[in-house]
């Protein structure tokens, strides 16, 4: 005869009111979270988010508030300034300074993401390949960044670009994307370097993992908080180069526009007609102006060490200093309440 013993669980005494305890530590934010409210936090970011965001629908946007096309001229007012007929004016040929700076805008913003885009990539590949490979790989991979930062990257492109002017200005992008990622790629080989011999990179390649998966799955992921900042930082420079590059007549050629074409145009009658030249100068400046918001605020929002995050454990650690204090002095020690009845 068997009998089966049941066991009832331990039920816990009721204890005397009071505080209760936390049933666990709060789950912790995820980084998405985290860096979004870090974000979120840094006021010049979010100006520079915001600004960015406008110039977006300004170049985008802008053609539907004109009925005047960019290279349409109107021969019955040349050289008006800025009236409800024509918003920022017209040139020497009658063309609408508004509709070419919103199409100049357009053309520099898509060059700028794009160079950034390509560049970014191609600095990520290449550095990760030669930091983890290591051997003849690196020496290959490390001498061709040696030998692409040697050249003189504005002169050749200068003399490139001459010859590509049935090519389109895609092909002015790969020129400027081709002279824009030899530093990132040193950088994330650096960082490669000390991340494959992390403790999770050496277990994945015990597992037989491959080197490319690991590359992909693993190494790009930890650097990536870097890769976002280049590349948010390279757009303005991509952008600025374009401008520069344009405006010696090695861009984008006519009868398109860009913000450095139409710089090179109202430099000569700035002081006559000052619309031709300040209004794609003053956009020029803004969207630098706002990128570099943007990549300082990610750069404290993205990393840990960052200038905000002293200042807010500061602030926490005097919060707790003070719930302490105020702990011990509205409950007194059992041995105070013995030593002065």
């Amino acid at each position: 005869m068997t009998t089966t013993a049941t066991t009832a669980e331990p039920v816990e005494p009721a204890g005397p009111a009071g505080p209760s305890a936390p049933a666990g530590p709060p789950r912790a934010a995820g980084r998405g979270r985290l860096v979004l409210s870090r974000l979120l936090a840094a006021r010049g970011a979010v100006v520079g988010a915001v600004l960015v965001l406008l110039l977006f629908a300004l170049a985008f946007g802008g053609p539907y508030l004109t009925r005047w096309d960019y290279a349409a001229p109107d021969f019955s007012a040349l050289h008006q300034p800025p009236s409800a007929e024509h918003l920022f004016g017209t040139n020497g040929v009658g063309q609408d300074v508004f509709a070419q700076t919103v199409r100049g805008l357009q053309k520099s913003l898509v060059i700028g993401l794009l160079v950034a885009l390509f560049s970014t990539v191609l600095a990520s590949v290449v550095g990760a390949c030669a930091g983890y490979f290591g051997g003849w790989t690196d020496r290959a991979l490390m001498f061709l960044v040696d030998l692409l930062l040697v050249f003189p990257a504005f002169l050749i492109i200068t003399i490139v670009s001459a010859r590509l002017k049935g090519a389109g200005w895609i092909a002015f992008v790969l020129l400027l994307a081709l002279f824009n990622w030899m530093i990132t790629a040193r950088v994330v080989r650096s960082m490669t370097i000390s991340l494959r011999e992390r403790e999770f990179v050496r277990a994945a390649r015990f597992m037989g993992v491959r080197p490319l998966r690991i590359i992909s799955r693993h190494i790009l992921p930890n650097v990536a908080s870097f890769l976002i900042i280049d590349a948010t930082i390279a757009v303005g420079g991509a952008v600025m180069s374009e401008t520069a590059l344009s405006y010696f007549g090695f861009g984008v050629k006519p009868p398109d526009v860009s913000l450095g074409t139409l710089l090179a145009a109202g430099t000569g009658e700035a002081p006559v007609f000052p619309w031709l030249f300040y209004f794609a100068a003053g956009l020029l400046v803004l969207f630098v102006l706002a990128v570099n918001l943007i990549g300082d605020g990610l750069r404290d929002a993205l990393d840990p060490t960052s200038g905000a995050a002293p200042r807010r454990s500061r602030r926490t650690r005097g919060s707790r200093r003070t719930r302490r204090t105020s702990r011990s002095v509205s409950s007194p020690s059992p041995a105070g309440r013995r030593k002065h009845p």
